[in-house]
């Protein structure tokens, strides 16, 4: 069984709440919208880490980030990008068993066609009034599981 932690939208803030979460995960997904590389630092020291650039990401260190990664944790496989309006691919062709992606801030799962999309929503700053919230895919063999939790009452 392999834990992925999933995290978007920091915006420059690593709440404590989302390191508490993420310790313990086998691997860790940054959907983008990073905005401190030192985030990426600090979530590498928790586990191994993918990161993809999101719209607000700038500078070096950004540019250095793919906007769209394709990963396989245990038989399944994973495409992460930061906003879903921007997917490029066919999953079903692709083989894609669960997309990742941020963007909208909104935290949300949902299986269309055998197709799990994950949004973790934002562990950063709150925007408007949506939830702080990260997530985890559960990954045993080819299944797969996700949840979301919010970091805030």
């Amino acid at each position: 069984m392999t834990r992925i932690g999933l995290i978007s939208d920091t915006h420059g803030l690593l709440r404590p709440q989302a390191i508490a979460f993420l310790q313990g995960s086998d691997h860790i997904l940054h959907a983008g919208d990073i905005g401190d590389p030192a985030i990426l630092a600090t979530l590498s020291r928790i586990a191994p880490l993918t990161a993809v650039r999101g719209n607000n990401d700038h500078g070096a260190w950004a540019e250095a980030l793919h906007a769209s990664v394709d990963m396989v944790f245990e038989r399944v496989r994973v495409h992460m990008l930061h906003d879903l309006a921007t997917l490029a691919i066919d999953p079903h062709a692709a083989g894609i068993g669960v997309v990742v992606c941020g963007h909208s801030h909104r935290p949300a799962i949902d299986r269309r066609a055998g197709l799990l999309h994950v949004n973790p929503g934002s562990a950063g700053r709150r925007r408007f009034r949506l939830p702080i919230a990260v997530g985890e895919l559960v990954v045993d063999g080819d299944a797969v599981d996700a949840r979301i939790v919010e970091l805030d009452g």
